[in-house]
């Protein structure tokens, strides 16, 4: 049985007994109040060194129901609570996750090669919006060609509804979503189906509402500010109790709830300018937890930095991060075929950056961005492509919209639709889906919440409004407090036979197949993009993977325009046709694939040797 790898917190100990410490340097004392019903028994805590408080009790029920009070003060949720089943303002309970039992004893994990991520949120992915409710959709998601499921935060926010980006209690699991025991089910039998699963941690900021924390202790800095409130205190004074809390965090998904990894939210929002950098750190927890697990773990970062420091060894300076996502990728394709130019697309939207994206993941490394007004990013030399995860969809890229479009709402065109997929999973990065792309979901995804504040809830209605007053005129930004909003969400979960959603999940079931059987699409280092007739504007792309060699290469021409083009010739000595996103079978115009000599509208054909197979 795995024991508690938590410093602070309820905290179970061999002889079955339960210790609470909780660090609290601005409070002269602090009591624990334990809980029966109505009754109430306060108990003071011992001081530590460094503003630590301990006690412990023996004979402790599974559910005990406990808060702090500091300096005589209100009852305050315990900061490292592992469950809130009353909230966020709610008292903590006693839980021990510890004593799950686990079935995953000989799950090894993942190789980060292999790694197909399917973002997912577990509000709106079904109908029930719990953890358990996910297990019966994993064996779907398997046969897909998925490896790795991607999960939303899931720390405790205000109210039933939420993204999870205004999580307040980072070790609490989400009461609404079946809290810390229906995690672990799920974690379980992701493994038990082979897949394996990532959590998104947020460490750049809290949640406003419920957010006692700075009440305890200097969690938070005055001298760094994120777009969605004051900043973590990983370098100021007080900052070590604030590393440790984070560090134990990423140690306690790790092993105490066995995640094979973590994404990062946003860590270009983590401000740390010591000698040592909390990412460093994070690093190195998760290959310590890695080697006592015997498993892979794998660090994930979100960065619209484009800086390659995140990736690059120790060695030589960097904070060797298993991989981050990367935005230029989506952004090239996106305003290319949407023709959207609004914010930071503006740098977007020529066919050459299709084929620059291709062959090396930052657009912009240090180049000049319109958008910023200034240089950024900088080349990621020596770094392989599967150290970067690409989208057509993520979360923010569909609900940070107004109304929070998928993009086969924006296109509106299947043919478009299946070679933008074709792309993304032919494309030398590691890919991540959005839930319900495979099979052209169309339901939005919006910005929701359900915060208890009216304060804050008239103040998010308006700061959405005012964000996209420049599109007055093309509908109502929705209410993101209104539950409707959040139902709009759900996935519809259908793909009729002899439709295009069915034609287009097959085409990502194939294409995922392909990754894994095609030596070519193995190779994350050795590829050749390239626009014909005219390097500008193409309008074919040219992608060739694997050595170049006919009969070890991978030779894909993507169409896109909007009309028929060309082939180049001498494209049938020693290789076939594999692929066509227009054939019949994902409800294209194509028939026959024996005689192609050029591409239709929209279209991606793929050619390789004879002896490998095609992905049906």
């Amino acid at each position: 049985m795995a024991g508690t790898v938590r410093s602070c917190g309820a905290l179970s100990l061999q002889d079955g007994s339960i210790r609470w410490r909780v660090w609290a340097p601005r409070a002269k004392q602090v009591e624990l109040v334990l809980m029966e019903g109505d009754h109430r028994r306060a108990v003071p805590m011992q001081r530590e060194e460094r503003g630590f408080f301990h006690h412990g009790e023996a004979n402790v029920a599974e559910g005990q129901r406990y808060a702090y009070r500091l300096d005589g003060g209100p009852e305050r949720p315990d900061p490292c609570s592992l469950w809130q089943p009353d909230s966020v303002h709610g008292p903590s309970t006693v839980v021990r996750p510890e004593r799950f039992a686990w079935t995953d004893r000989s799950w090894r994990g993942l190789p980060r090669q292999d790694l197909v991520f399917y973002e997912l949120h577990i509000g709106t992915f079904t109908p029930q919006g719990t953890f358990e409710a996910v297990i019966p959709r994993l064996s779907e998601l398997r046969d897909l060609g998925i490896t790795a499921v991607e999960i939303m935060p899931v720390a405790q926010f205000p109210g039933n509804r939420n993204w999870g980006y205004d999580g307040v209690l980072p070790y609490a699991v989400q009461n609404s979503y079946g809290g810390p025991y229906g995690l672990q089910k799920l974690v379980d039998a992701c493994h038990a189906a082979g897949l394996a699963i990532f959590l998104d941690v947020v460490y750049n900021h809290l949640g406003p509402e419920g957010n006692y924390l700075a009440e305890f202790g200097p969690y938070f800095s005055d001298r760094y500010k994120t777009p969605w409130g004051k900043a973590v205190n990983f370098d100021g004074p007080g900052c070590d109790a604030v590393r440790a809390f984070v560090l134990d965090n990423v140690r306690m998904w790790l092993e105490e709830f066995h995640f094979d990894g973590l994404r990062l939210d946003a860590v270009h929002a983590i401000f740390d300018f010591g000698a040592r950098h909390i990412l460093r750190d994070i690093q190195e927890v998760a290959e310590e937890a890695a080697k006592r697990c015997g498993r892979m773990v794998h660090i994930i970062a979100e960065s619209d930095l484009n800086d390659p420091r995140l990736l690059y060894p120790r060695s030589h300076g960097g904070h060797q991060l298993g991989g981050q996502w990367s935005d230029d990728f989506h952004h090239a394709l996106h305003a290319y075929l949407t023709g959207e130019r609004r914010g930071y697309y503006q740098d977007y939207g020529r066919a050459r950056q299709i084929a620059d994206v291709l062959q090396q993941p930052f657009l912009y490394a240090w180049d000049y961005s319109r958008f910023r007004d200034r240089r950024h990013g900088a080349p990621p030399e020596g770094l392989s492509g599967d150290r970067f995860v690409v989208c057509l969809q993520n979360h923010d890229q569909v609900g940070n919209r107004a109304r929070g479009e998928r993009l086969p709402s924006l296109l509106r065109n299947p043919a478009k639709q299946r070679l933008a997929s074709s792309l993304l999973l032919l494309s030398p990065y590691l890919p991540l889906l959005f839930m319900g792309e495979e099979y052209g979901e169309e339901n939005p995804f919006p910005f929701f919440c359900s915060f208890g504040d009216p304060q804050l809830i008239e103040a998010v209605r308006q700061g959405r409004k005012q964000e996209f007053a420049e599109l007055v005129g093309q509908g109502e930004v929705p209410d993101p407090q209104a539950e409707e909003t959040f139902a709009s969400a759900r996935l519809s979960w259908s793909w009729p036979e002899e439709t295009p959603r069915a034609g287009l999940r097959r085409l990502y079931h194939d294409l995922l197949a392909a990754r894994r059987q095609w030596p070519a699409l193995r190779d994350f280092e050795t590829r050749s993009a390239r626009l014909l007739p005219d390097r500008e504007n193409g309008p074919v792309l040219e992608l060739l993977r694997g050595p170049n060699a006919l009969e070890q290469q991978a030779r894909m021409y993507f169409n896109l325009s909007e009309q028929p083009q060309p082939l180049p010739s001498g494209l049938s000595s020693g290789q076939q046709i594999l692929f066509s996103s227009e054939s019949s079978r994902y409800c294209g115009s194509r028939e026959n694939l024996h005689s192609l000599d050029s591409l239709l509208p929209a279209e991606c054909v793929v050619f390789g040797p004879s002896t490998w197979r095609t992905p049906v």
